[in-house]
């Protein structure tokens, strides 16, 4: 187990089984660019262009564990850049699960694409890449059980609210803070914000 995955344990931020083995076994260095190699352990954002960042390893496990993901479930993962997100989730769901990446950046859906793809979850037909923005969800693999954004909205689209199953979580940056949002009922949802946190950008326009 590396460092940075001990770290986060014994700092709490790392608690299930699951997640930490998406971890362990989906290792950040296939995420970041090659001059960045050296810093993949570090506890920080890095670059990987076009003015998006991978995010740091604290805030994804934070996240991660708020969305609470589980095997053979539904997932559609938002601003998916690099694909490290994308392949952990991929790795949690399993060969009965299906986790659907979004990315509006084109050169950035490639790349994130060509990374998962070395774990080969778009083969066992896994993950699917669209790029597209997300504000309208992707209505053809709903419902979902989970949906992680990894950018900052100025407010939940409502379209991710309904593609959302009764049960299901999300969760998604919303300005500098971080929003769990439980589907309690069609129009009922219970959100639970934690702040002090630093995103890039929703985009929104196709």
């Amino acid at each position: 187990m590396s460092r940075l995955v001990n770290d986060l344990i014994r700092s709490g931020y790392l608690r299930s089984d699951n997640i930490i083995e998406a971890f362990s076994k989906i290792l950040r260095i296939e995420f970041i660019p090659n001059d960045l190699a050296a810093q993949s352990e570090v506890n920080i954002p890095l670059p990987i262009g076009h003015g998006q960042t991978i995010s740091q390893p604290l805030v994804v496990a934070f996240m991660l564990e708020l969305l609470d993901p589980r095997s053979g479930q539904n997932i559609l993962d938002v601003g998916s850049g690099s694909g490290w997100t994308t392949a952990m989730l991929a790795h949690i769901v399993g060969d009965k699960g299906k986790v659907t990446a979004l990315e509006i950046i084109p050169e950035l859906c490639k790349y994130g694409q060509a990374n998962v793809d070395k774990f080969s979850f778009i083969k066992k037909g896994i993950v699917e890449f669209h790029r597209q923005s997300a504000k309208n969800g992707f209505e053809k693999n709903a419902p979902y059980d989970r949906i992680l954004a990894s950018a900052a909205a100025f407010e939940i689209p409502a379209e991710l609210k309904r593609q959302l199953i009764v049960g299901g979580k999300m969760v998604i940056p919303v300005r500098n803070e971080i929003w769990y949002v439980e589907k309690r009922g069609e129009d009922v949802f219970k959100i639970e914000k934690f702040g002090g946190f630093s995103f890039v950008p929703f985009v929104e326009v196709d």
